[in-house]
C-alpha cells in the first residue's frame, strides 16, 4: 500500500515585505519510483502554485535542485522518497543568497569564485584553429575529466563548516576547480601563481578537513584526495618560499 508522505517545507519570499520565514506542511501520496523532484512538482501543480524551487535537467546534471533534505544537502532529482521516512523536511541550501522558499542563487557565488581562481587555461600560445589537437597523456586526461564532472550544485559549500564562517572561502568546488587547472599541462601558471590563490585561509589552508563536502557530493567526486593533494602541493610551495627568503 502506498505511503502518505508529509512534507515540511521552508517558505519565505524576501521580495515580499509581508512574508516571514516559516515552515508549511503538505501531504502527498507516494507513487512508484517517486523522487523529491516529482513530489515537489506535484505539490506545486496540485496544491500550491506559489512554491519556489529550482530544476532543469531532472537527471543530476544541471545541479539546480540542490536543497537540504532532512538535514543533509542533496539533489531533489537524485533522492527517491522510498529512501526517506514518512515525514520529510526540506530547507534551502545555506551560505547562498535566498531567492525564495527552496530556491537559492548559486550562480552569483560560482561566478565570483571563477573570477577569483581565474578559471581558464593560462597560456601565451596563440590559438591556431587549423592546428592539430595537442596530445595529452591518457591518465592526465582522465584525471582532468574526473574533476570536470562537478555540476556546481553547491551541496559541498552548504555542508562546509568553513564556508559558513568565511564568506570568502573557496570551498571544495572552488578548490576542485583550481586543482583541475593545476594538473592540466596546457596551463602555464607556476606553483607560485597557484600559491597566490590557494596559500591562505581563503584557500586550502582554510579547510578544516571535516570532509562533509565529499560525504554529500552527488557525483561522488574524490574531494578528499584532491584537497590532500592541494594541501601538500601548497605546503611544499610555502616551505620553498620560507627558505628562499633566508
Amino acid at each position: 500500500m502506498a505511503r502518505s508522505l508529509k512534507f515540511n517545507i521552508f517558505r519565505y519570499n524576501p521580495q515580499d515585505t509581508e512574508s516571514t520565514p516559516h515552515m508549511e506542511s503538505f501531504t502527498l501520496g507516494e507513487s512508484d519510483s517517486m523522487t523529491l523532484f516529482i513530489a515537489l512538482n506535484r505539490i506545486r501543480e496540485e496544491q500550491d502554485p506559489s512554491l519556489q524551487f529550482d530544476f532543469c535537467c531532472r537527471a543530476g546534471i544541471c545541479g539546480s535542485c540542490g536543497m537540504v533534505i532532512n538535514g543533509r544537502p542533496g539533489l531533489a532529482c537524485h533522492t527517491k522518497t522510498r529512501d526517506l521516512p514518512d515525514e520529510i523536511t526540506l530547507l534551502p541550501l545555506p551560505v547562498f543568497q535566498l531567492v525564495g522558499d527552496l530556491s537559492v542563487d548559486t550562480g552569483s557565488w560560482f561566478r565570483e569564485m571563477y573570477d577569483t581562481v581565474e578559471s581558464w587555461i593560462h597560456t601565451k600560445k596563440t590559438f591556431d584553429p587549423a592546428a592539430p589537437e595537442e596530445r595529452m597523456d591518457n591518465d592526465t586526461a582522465e584525471a582532468i575529466y574526473e574533476l570536470d564532472r562537478c555540476v556546481e550544485c553547491g551541496c559541498c559549500i552548504a555542508a562546509c563548516g568553513t564556508a559558513r564562517m568565511r564568506p570568502d572561502f573557496l570551498g571544495a568546488a572552488g578548490l576542485n576547480r583550481v586543482g583541475r587547472f593545476l594538473i592540466d599541462p596546457r596551463d602555464e601558471r607556476s606553483e607560485q601563481d597557484y600559491y597566490e590563490i590557494l596559500g591562505n585561509d581563503m584557500g586550502i589552508f582554510g579547510c578544516m578537513g571535516l570532509l562533509a563536502c565529499e560525504d554529500v557530493c552527488p557525483k561522488h567526486l574524490p574531494l578528499q584526495d584532491q584537497l590532500g593533494f592541494l594541501r601538500r602541493k601548497m605546503g611544499i610551495t610555502a616551505l620553498k618560499n620560507f627558505f628562499g627568503k633566508k
